[in-house]
């Protein structure tokens, strides 16, 4: 048999007793980018958002090991993690091992996942809140001007996300004006109750957005997390109008130590306004309640977060047997994103489409190499066949954009 490294096929022979020789991470704003090193030669990536700590002290309990054996690797690091970012270590370390794996088998990551059910995988596009130089502007011209601009990108998102509620800086649209609410955090509000000008003013922007999207493009929402139950209960009702493709963190969410499943299945139980959450959630078993309970209509794992790749298609799976959609979060650049197509690939007919962020970041591809770009084409990404995540890592490009004093994993 054969495996497959820096474009070239070997003797698989040569790796049978393949160890992990170093676990290396450096800093890529607004993550890091990891690289597992192999006695072999053979190197897997990935990503992680969380500092560098988090990931370089779980490299003792890995080093020495089989890469190629993911889930043994895995039952030494996975009691490590917990809800985000304390998971990122663990989960950016899987999806390297399953790079290295299947380079090893010379397969596509997607074939030692179960094979792909689809050929090409929708992306959605995060487009925060309006534009306003670098920052955001929370004025209904604002949004206007960010539907419009998006609607023109060469993608062609056939879903679009913006940011309402707390969503986004300063404490988002909720507090970039007074009147707007009685009280929140203004670090970062966990729960804050919304005034009804609050309430007015975020949908007459809906309902501007909407008006340019029609019913071509469809429209999400991130509205927190930060609202209390009442205040959520009224917007979901208030949004229905709307038909949005769904609400995302109305009560809880990210950076959210815990999962509130009994007050979204309140919440869920009393409006069609799809809901959605879970870019925080650790593992599995932090999605049980949720699904078991059909809390909310969509999960969104984080595969840099929830525990990797395969854990995501099992939480997906899960999801699946209580008719609950999945729409993965993906807030890296293109080495998660190429794990994202991958896990797209194989999950079952509730997956609806992952997020993307890097729409206004031009260089975003320049980092990967040996793959057909743009890697977006009409809202869709084709699934590479080549073995690994499907790239070669630009050292050049990556090097490019590194912060002043890091260097290429040395």
């Amino acid at each position: 048999m054969e495996a497959f490294q820096n474009g070239e096929t070997v003797n698989q022979t040569e790796y049978i007793k393949m160890k992990i020789k170093d676990l290396k991470a450096i800093n890529f704003p607004p993550g890091l980018l990891l690289r597992i090193e192999t006695d072999e030669g053979i190197y897997g990536y990935s990503e992680a958002f969380c500092p560098k700590e988090h990931v370089l002290s779980l490299k003792p309990l890995i080093v020495g090991q089989d890469p190629t054996n993911v889930e043994n690797v895995m039952r030494r690091i996975r009691h490590k993690g917990g809800f985000k970012p304390w998971g990122a270590g663990a989960s950016g370390i899987e999806v390297a091992l399953w790079d290295i794996a299947s380079k090893v088998a010379g397969l596509p990551v997607y074939k030692l996942l179960g094979g792909k059910v689809r050929d090409a995988v929708r992306v959605y596009c995060d487009c925060g809140a309006g534009i306003e130089g670098d920052g955001q502007d929370y004025s209904i011209e604002g949004y206007v001007r960010n539907v419009e601009r998006k609607k023109k990108q060469r993608e062609h998102f056939s879903i679009l996300k913006f940011d309402i509620g707390f969503h986004g800086s300063e404490g988002g649209l909720l507090q970039s004006a007074p009147n707007r609410v009685y009280e929140a955090d203004r670090d970062y509000p966990t729960q804050g109750h919304m005034t009804e000008e609050g309430i007015d003013y975020q949908i007459k922007v809906v309902a501007a957005l909407k008006e340019c999207l029609g019913t071509e493009i469809g429209l999400a929402l991130d509205c927190g997390p930060g609202l209390s139950l009442p205040s959520a209960t009224i917007l979901a009702k208030k949004l229905e109008q709307f038909n949005l493709a769904w609400a995302e963190d109305m009560l809880t969410g990210d950076m959210n130590p815990y999962v509130d499943a009994d007050s979204y299945f309140a919440l869920s139980s009393t409006t069609t306004t799809p809901t959605l959450t879970g870019e925080q959630i650790y593992l599995r078993q932090g999605f049980r309640d949720l699904v078991e309970k059909r809390a909310v209509d969509f999960v969104s794992p984080d595969i840099c977060d929830a525990g990797g790749m395969m854990e995501t298609k099992w939480i997906g799976e899960f999801a699946d047997l209580f008719g609950i959609l999945i729409a993965p979060h993906n807030y890296g650049h293109a080495i998660e994103f190429m794990a994202n197509v991958h896990v797209g690939a194989v999950l079952p007919r509730n997956f609806v489409a992952f997020e993307f962020h890097r729409s206004d970041e031009p260089w975003w591809m320049d980092i990967i190499k040996g793959v057909e770009k743009p890697l977006i084409k009409d809202g869709h990404v084709t699934v590479p066949d080549t073995p690994g995540l499907g790239f070669e890592l630009d050292e050049r490009a990556v090097t490019k954009h590194l912060p002043e004093g890091e260097r290429f994993f040395e």
